[in-house]
């Protein structure tokens, strides 16, 4: 193989993973700021980046006009 892993390799690390079970000894994020850093871990950006932005504007400009119509309502 070009990076070195032959079969046989692959074979023995699996089998040492296998016995150290590193999965078990996974404590994952403990703090708040741990947690929130990696709840983002799974975002690249891109189009959704730009889509959840323009959902957050259209929340925004939504609000605002609730806001103007129940003062417009409060008047009558």
């Amino acid at each position: 193989m070009a990076n070195g892993w032959t079969p046989e390799r692959r074979a023995r690390q699996a089998a040492l993973i296998r016995t150290w079970r590193p999965w078990e000894q996974s404590t994952g994020p403990r703090t708040p700021e741990g947690k929130a850093k990696t709840a983002s871990n799974g975002d690249k950006g891109g189009q959704w980046k730009v889509v959840r932005a323009e959902v957050r504007e259209l929340g925004r400009t939504v609000r605002a006009l609730l806001r103007e119509q129940r003062e417009l309502l409060g008047r009558l």
